[in-house]
């Protein structure tokens, strides 16, 4: 929306984290919500405008409202998934310390992109770092150091990221993939 600045524009307004968004990590692309030129229009932050400005959410005394049922239902090229959850985590730990871990997990996925897209990882990795707790993803970074060689081409790096990032999903029974709306049928 035109104007409409946030003072953390890579935790949305609405819960999603959009410095894991793969729309964020392309050149020109999405600066987060109400981080200036080039955010889109977005429903909730006009709800939230008419609502006091709540920088979030759950600050609202409506919240949750049917529109953020309804809105978090489904993923779009973002998960939703963890919305909830990490509404959750900022209360129980407070903003400061939910916002240096999304930073952590923000750098952690750049250096995956930068030394492991092989091209078409980028969706899934931000998928991953999303979905899993920080400090698994640490553990699968770990992983990923001490199993790679200076021999390795970056589709071999690539396979191997996938490969660490899907076990422990499994092990936590998390499924890396989003949640598509079905189509409708005519």
């Amino acid at each position: 929306m035109k104007n409409y600045q946030r003072q953390h524009p890579c935790f949305a307004l609405c819960g999603l984290n959009c410095g894991l968004c793969p729309i964020h990590h392309m050149k020109n692309g999405c600066p987060g919500c109400g981080g200036g030129e080039g955010h889109q229009k977005c429903a909730i932050v006009t709800c939230s405008l008419q609502h006091g400005g709540v920088e979030f959410c759950f600050q609202c005394e409506q919240y949750p409202c049917e529109k953020y049922r309804s809105f978090a239902e489904y993923d779009s090229f973002l998960t939703h998934q963890t919305q909830k959850q990490d509404f959750e985590r900022v209360r129980e730990t407070g903003l400061d310390a939910y916002l240096d871990e999304l930073h952590e997990k923000t750098q952690i996925l750049e250096r995956l992109l930068a030394q492991y897209n092989d091209g078409r990882r980028k969706s899934f990795f931000c998928l991953a770092v999303n979905l899993l707790p920080l400090r698994d993803v640490r553990a699968v970074m770990e992983q990923i150091q001490e199993q790679e060689t200076d021999a390795m081409e970056i589709k071999e790096g690539s396979a191997l990221a996938v490969c660490l990032f899907q076990a422990m999903a499994a092990e936590r029974g998390v499924l890396l993939k989003l949640k598509k709306k079905p189509k409708e049928k005519r």
